[in-house]
């Protein structure tokens, strides 16, 4: 996989960190439940796999957004984040303006994919469905939209995991 690296760990009641890196820069933010934020961000994920040319989504951030913005290149994906300083305001302006950006990379596919899905099946591992709910509160661990990126990422990239090759995702939860 590379230098690039993802994160989510729900780190007290109704908020996640999430941390992203490339080896050439790190972006961290604390989100809040506001959302369904980890459901937005595994659905974006398996829209990269549809004839979509691009996916968005946002985290609330309590007043802020942070949005993201994933461009497909060809087997790669541009990845942009940028935070508005008021998140009900925000939602309808301009993706590039009016913004600050706060991270950038280009990463194939597959990698990207890959590391969000792990990072899924980690949270999962570690507090099972009634854990996650218990820990988000408004909103349950999105099954079926890690189940729908496991599927995509194990049929359409070349991981080389076991895991993917197979379709197996991170066992049972721990509910």
């Amino acid at each position: 996989m590379g230098d690039f690296r993802f994160g989510w760990e729900l780190s007290g009641a109704g908020c996640a960190t999430y941390r992203v890196a490339d080896g050439v820069s790190v972006h961290e933010a604390l989100i809040g439940h506001c959302t369904d934020a980890l459901a937005d961000l595994l659905y974006a994920m398996t829209g990269l796999y549809g004839d979509s040319s691009g996916e968005r989504f946002s985290f609330d951030r309590e007043p802020m957004e942070t949005r993201w913005l994933l461009r497909r290149q060809g087997a790669d994906v541009a990845v942009r984040v940028f935070e508005f300083p008021d998140g009900g305001t925000s939602w309808g302006s301009p993706d590039e303006t009016g913004g600050t950006l706060l991270w950038r990379s280009t990463q194939p596919r597959g990698v990207l994919c890959h590391a969000v899905k792990e990072a899924a099946e980690a949270v999962l591992r570690e507090h099972g469905e009634d854990g996650y709910q218990e820990k988000w509160m408004l909103h349950p661990f999105p099954m079926a939209a890690l189940q729908d990126l496991r599927r995509l990422h194990g049929r359409d990239d070349d991981c080389g995991h076991e895991q993917c090759r197979t379709g197996l995702g991170a066992g049972p939860s721990a509910s």
